[in-house]
């Protein structure tokens, strides 16, 4: 069965930072389109970021546009999201997600593998 892990999430001040990682031993992430999501509590899951296979393309949320940043590498089978400038908002069980195609998707359905999340919660 096909695992991703996320790790890296925590409890941090508003306007802090925190680094996001997410891994895999069975998935050969070059092959995958990776992403971002969060869900809040009593909300819906959401899109926050997506990079291409060869990392070149990405895609942001206009909500975490100029504060997070995504990143991969392929040779650890990893992606990253550097969470910046944290607000009382971003905090949500955050997910990676595999997705075969080359297109980043917004939309969580079209994701085919995903992690079991990690809590970010800021304060304010």
């Amino acid at each position: 069965q096909v695992q991703l892990v996320e790790s890296g999430g925590g409890l941090v001040q508003a306007g802090g930072p925190l680094r996001l990682s997410c891994a895999s031993s069975e998935l050969e992430f070059r092959l995958y389109t990776m992403g971002w999501f969060r869900q809040a509590p009593g909300k819906e899951r959401v899109f926050v970021a997506a990079i291409a296979r060869n990392g070149v393309s990405i895609n942001y949320a206009d909500s975490v546009k100029g504060r997070f940043t995504i990143s991969r590498d392929n040779a650890k089978n990893t992606v990253y999201l550097q969470l910046n400038s944290l607000k009382p908002e971003d905090t949500a069980v955050y997910y990676c997600a595999a997705d075969r195609t080359a297109f980043l998707s917004v939309t969580a359905r079209n994701y085919d593998y995903w992690g079991q999340g990690t809590q970010v919660t800021v304060s304010s």
